[in-house]
């Protein structure tokens, strides 16, 4: 059949090794399929919030999980992970977005988003149909099921906090960022916090490498009263590498060649090792290939620097005008109150799904369009959902317009709309702009530190989530996990599973929610 033939030569072209890194550049529909093929399932398994699904990424786009071909290298990970974390929006969801841009184009991408978001975004318009029939306090097998995907998802943050680290420490200066974004992050929360976090950690690789090192370097010299020796001011100062050779350093967020130049091709070349060329002085081809470092085709698929910045403009356009238009009307309708109220968060947002809730509940809940019982009841529903943390401002504009006149879909979507497009149309633009960009030396400098502090700031989601992860009917709101041993026991398996026997997140999670049933029979309903 024509059909299986088709899903017969998609698998093949996914498991070819040739197509690691490789672009897609067929027709739009075998582009689609393609994309489809490798995302499908993420909108209903992917649990845990963005540190988990960074990690789910990295495993499916990077690692090739399951035999299939790459899409990116860990090094454009790295940099769209940077990147994604520096823009405003939801941060795993501009990840995705981004990966889908670079392999398949943007119809594709758009795609991609669609089935990333969709599935959680219909349940939880689904729950704020339901939610009014719900009583106040929920029976307690339900509180016992949701408190133990909270203790499952807060061992597999845990464990992506911990991987994401060892990706983003390459030296001294990153270690010790990564314990600053950490500890920074748990002592303080604010809407402006996060970035200027950010700021400080880019700003003091770009420091650090382009001056401090060296300065200190010749400090320590001078004091032992020798000569700098190059050999071992790795060794005496960190591991860090100046700018001007972080192009030839491995691991983490460093420069590279533009791909295709001359310059790259000349540095393979030279990279060759001696014993590729035989005898007769010939080239062999099958070592110098083995040595051929692949990088990720970022051409192919690459958006014009002029559209790039033309949707920038665009979108700063657009978001002007809908806060002023807001401003200068004296009664303006709600459903422009709702598109501004998300249109803001959205654009204001650093840090993803941990960061937009408190934002979201001082933009609906303290207008009066909807109650704090609904609020807390949905966001305890939104952390046992699969996909972004932001469809939670699906199930907020449906609330919003449920005792209006206008119907409860269209809050959904101008909640949809609002909460997501800030992020993806940065994301476009400034990715068209990351094709010059990434080869400058000062920019990877900055990224690095960028990188670091984000991934120190994942740290503080394990914290916030154990502290609301317990719920109970006396305090719907949550409490710290840390109450009852056995959702700490819960927290310490799922890490276990994941960590030591490659249990994927979603059963792991799912797992956790069978223990706490097993809690509710054993002495939860004493």
């Amino acid at each position: 059949m024509p059909l299986l033939d088709l899903i017969r030569t998609l698998r093949e072209q996914m498991r070819d090794p040739r197509n690691a890194f490789q672009a897609n550049n067929e027709k739009l529909v075998w582009r689609i399929g393609d994309v489809f093929a490798r995302t499908w399932d993420l909108g209903f398994t992917a649990f845990g919030g963005p540190p988990v699904h960074f990690q789910i990424l990295h495993q499916r786009f990077v690692e090739g999980r399951g035999g299939k071909a790459p899409w990116v290298d860990e090094q454009t990970y790295q940099e769209l992970f940077a990147i994604c974390q520096a823009l405003p929006g939801p941060g795993s969801t501009k990840m995705v977005f981004c990966i889908a841009l670079i392999h398949a184009g943007f119809l594709p991408a758009l795609f991609v988003f669609l089935v990333w978001s969709l599935p959680g975004a219909i349940g939880m318009y689904g729950l704020s149909l339901g939610v009014q029939r719900m009583h106040a306090i929920l029976p307690g097998v339900v509180y016992a099921l949701l408190s133990g995907l909270n203790a499952s998802t807060v061992g597999i943050i845990a464990l992506a906090a911990v991987q994401l680290s060892e990706k983003a420490i390459t030296d001294k200066i990153t270690r010790i960022l990564v314990i600053f974004g950490a500890c920074a992050g748990l002592c303080y929360n604010a809407l402006w916090y996060f970035p200027v976090l950010m700021v400080i950690g880019g700003g003091s690789t770009l420091i650090w490498d382009g001056w401090l090192r060296q300065r200190i370097a010749k400090f320590r010299a001078k004091l032992k009263r020798k000569p700098v020796d190059p050999d071992r001011l790795v060794e005496e100062i960190g591991d860090s590498i100046p700018l001007e050779e972080q192009g030839s350093s491995a691991g983490g967020v460093q420069r590279r060649l533009a791909t295709g130049s001359a310059k790259a091709k000349a540095s393979a070349e030279s990279s060759a090792p001696q014993n590729a060329i035989d005898n007769k002085g010939l080239v062999n081809a099958k070592s110098a290939a083995e040595t051929e470092v692949p990088v990720t085709d970022m051409i192919t698929h690459a958006i014009p620097i002029g559209w790039g910045l033309c949707i920038i403009v665009c979108f700063f356009a657009t978001f002007i005008s809908v806060i002023v238009t807001r401003g200068v009307l004296t009664m303006p309708p709600l459903a422009l109150n709702l598109f501004a109220n998300m249109y803001l968060a959205g654009t204001i947002i650093f840090g993803g799904g941990p960061v937009v809730i408190p934002l979201l509940r001082a933009y609906v809940v303290q207008p009066g369009w909807v109650s704090s019982r609904d609020f807390l009841l949905g966001l305890a529903i939104i952390q046992a959902f699969p996909g972004p943390n932001f469809n939670f401002a699906v199930y907020l504009g449906a609330l919003t317009f449920l005792k209006s006149t206008y119907p409860t879909i269209l809050g959904a979507f101008l909640g949809y709309v609002g909460i997501f497009f800030p992020g993806i149309a940065l994301a476009v633009g400034v990715q068209s702009l990351w094709r010059k960009l990434r080869t400058k030396m000062l920019v990877i400098s900055l990224l690095r530190g960028v990188h670091a502090t984000a991934v120190g700031l994942v740290f503080t989601a394990v914290y916030r989530l154990w502290e609301i992860g317990y719920l109970t009917a006396d305090a719907g709101s949550g409490q710290s996990l840390a109450l009852d041993p056995w959702w700490v026991v819960v927290t310490a398996v799922t890490y276990a599973e994941s960590a030591w026997f490659k249990v994927p997140p979603a059963a792991a999670i799912v797992s956790g929610g069978v223990l706490g049933l097993c809690w509710y029979g054993a002495v939860g309903r004493n």
